[in-house]
């Protein structure tokens, strides 16, 4: 295909070129592009996409994304991929999820789609915005390449003011979630890699000087009387302030912006405090020139006081679970149903709080649990096996927590931003992840940070150089699973005096029900129910246990655990994958943190 077309240059030189793709690895579509969405109109772009799957990555040393609408009867020449006709999948999806022969495709797919524009309003801004595609994504507009994005998880606005035309235009996406060294995560890790356009996609457009970005919360003082607003402008200058309105709190006042477009402000206010038993969340407005946003947000102070997690100056116990993004007919897809029903599952558990591991989730669930009422955990994949020495790899670990910050830190359920997952303690590795708390706390001084850190199995206690750099010491711990020796995790408890609180991460045991599952032993629902038992009567004992999240909500789906018991799945769930049956370490789970909340309720009556 194409040997004598000028797209390709020269085809058959192109087959040699490794270096093909490096023209198109700009990651310039990062969290400086990122636009805030609240309150904003947007077409969807939703639906059917023309799909191909480029094993090879033909397409990029072809030029695919150049080749212009043609009727095949008028071709001079065969084409290897027609990006405007032929074979269609839904976004948003994931391809391994509908058709056999994807299940376990590693690396490109092409996805291309029409955009028909009537007029085109010179005075305006024209946006699209992805809110996920796994991995890198590299976006085209009528055969111009615009940007690409690594991370498969974080959202990311691509710009085509001045590119568009009357008319029909063609948006191409080249998507690949091939596993390579200098990614976040790398190569191995413990779920299933979905590839795909797996997230919501929309057109919106904005004047040619728009909000950016708004950052509104309860000053950190302890005096719960404070508010800051932070806002950020970009494009042309007014020289006129924003105005911020929060109808609830009776305040309407201006925002002074520098030269460059940013304010911020601080101004005395009382609101009602969000808690998991008072979700109060307040409209708020921002208007500049003719641009408008608004959110939904809640007031409250989330610290660290010693080895307590305070919230609004009462010791808090975090009663949670893990979950992952993951559903046996859809993968990686979510909606507002299915996490409407995982928040009701954590309710009957006794959940005031959710790990969301090990990336970044879909908005939708910060929402909601602002709604709701459920405090969370979120984190980015700094996961197993990272390169922690190359400035690329922590490029790509800070623009996605910086995504991940800018998009969620209006929520006031997040209360913790975790930088990483079981690493080993090397100097490169504490340099890497001590600069993402750094981040962390610039971008938010309104959270702790945290990371699953290690322990010291010749000594039997928490001994990890990053915990002094973090708020909370998140711990991974398994106990009666890949540790033999249970009584191992009492001496720990024993030996560890650690100066600040510790969360059990993740803690847990495979119980495979129904007639795949043996009745006794390793992987039965009896052994899973037991070890749950002995780990609840271990830490129970630990004061500076301050919160705990069992891995995992449900049984999800993974390419590693290949054994007769698992069969591509991890079957750590307190319910199954079909997410209602539960197992009897369900009921185990439930009755302690009911037991604690009951306590708890008991103590602030009797105070």
């Amino acid at each position: 295909m194409l040997e004598r077309s000028h797209l390709a240059d020269n085809a058959l030189q192109a087959l040699h070129d490794e270096d093909y793709d490096v023209p198109f690895n700009t990651q310039s579509l990062n969290h400086d592009g990122l636009i805030f969405m609240g309150g904003r109109a947007s077409e969807s772009l939703d639906g059917d996409w023309t799909f191909c799957v480029d094993l090879l990555d033909t397409g990029l040393r072809q030029k695919w994304f150049s080749m212009l609408p043609e009727a095949p009867e008028n071709r001079t020449e065969p084409w290897d991929y027609d990006p405007y006709m032929g074979e269609t999948v839904p976004v948003p999806s994931n391809w391994a999820m509908l058709k056999e022969k994807w299940y376990f495709f590693e690396g490109s797919a092409w996805y291309t789609r029409p955009l028909d524009i009537d007029v085109i309003d010179e005075t305006k801004r024209t946006f699209l915005r992805f809110g996920a595609a796994a991995y890198d994504c590299k976006i085209f507009l009528n055969g111009e390449f615009i940007g690409n994005h690594y991370g498969a998880s974080t959202p990311f606005c691509v710009e085509l003011t001045g590119k568009l035309k009357t008319g029909r235009n063609w948006i191409m996406a080249c998507v690949n979630n091939t596993r390579t060294r200098d990614r976040v995560p790398m190569r191995n890790t413990d779920w299933f890699n979905y590839g795909g356009i797996y997230r919501e996609v929309g057109l919106f457009q904005t004047p040619k000087s728009l909000i950016k970005d708004f950052f509104l919360y309860l000053v950190p003082d302890r005096s719960y009387e404070k508010l800051c607003a932070e806002v950020t402008i970009d494009g042309p200058p007014s020289g006129e302030p924003a105005r911020l309105s929060i109808p609830g709190l009776g305040l309407e006042l201006d925002v002074p912006l520098d030269s460059s477009g940013n304010g911020k402000i601080e101004f005395a206010a009382n609101p009602q405090l969000w808690s998991p038993d008072t979700p109060v969340l307040y409209d708020a407005e921002v208007v500049y020139g003719g641009d408008k946003i608004r959110d939904r947000v809640g007031f409250r102070q989330i610290e660290r006081r010693g080895t307590d997690i305070v919230l609004n100056g009462e010791p808090l116990f975090l009663r949670g679970i893990s979950v992952h993004e993951d559903d046996a007919a859809l993968g990686k897809v979510t909606n507002e149903a299915d996490l409407r029903a995982r928040f009701d599952h954590a309710r009957e558990l006794g959940c005031n709080y959710l790990r969301l591991a090990h990336y970044p989730h879909h908005e939708l669930a910060a929402q909601l649990a602002d709604e709701l009422g459920f405090l969370l955990w979120e984190e980015i994949p700094v996961y197993w096996a990272i390169d922690f020495e190359n400035p690329a790899t922590y490029r790509d670990a800070e623009n996605q927590l910086s995504e991940l910050i800018k998009r969620d830190r209006n929520r006031a359920s997040v209360v913790i931003w975790s930088v990483g997952n079981e690493n080993p303690d090397t100097d490169a590795r504490l340099d890497f992840m001590k600069n993402l708390a750094e981040t962390a706390k610039r971008l938010d001084p309104t959270r702790l940070t945290s990371a699953a850190c290690l322990v010291n199995h010749a000594r039997n206690r928490i001994e990890d150089r990053l915990a002094e750099h973090i708020d909370v010491i998140g711990l991974n711990e398994y106990y009666g699973w890949y540790e033999e020796d249970f009584e191992d995790l009492a001496a720990i408890g024993e030996n560890s005096d650690p100066d600040r609180p510790v969360v059990i991460s993740e803690t847990g045991a495979d119980g495979v029900i129904g007639d795949k599952g043996p009745k006794t032993g390793l992987f039965s629902e009896d052994y899973m129910a037991e070890v749950y038992t002995k780990q609840i009567a271990t830490l129970r004992r630990l004061a500076y246990v301050k919160g705990m999240s069992p891995w995992i909500l449900y049984d999800f789906r993974v390419e590693r655990r290949q054994n007769i018991f698992q069969n591509g799945y991890n079957h750590k769930g307190l319910i199954a994958a079909d997410k209602k049956t539960k197992k009897k370490a369900f009921h185990i789970l439930a009755e302690y943190y009911h037991q604690i909340a009951a306590g708890q309720e008991d103590a602030r009556k009797a105070s």
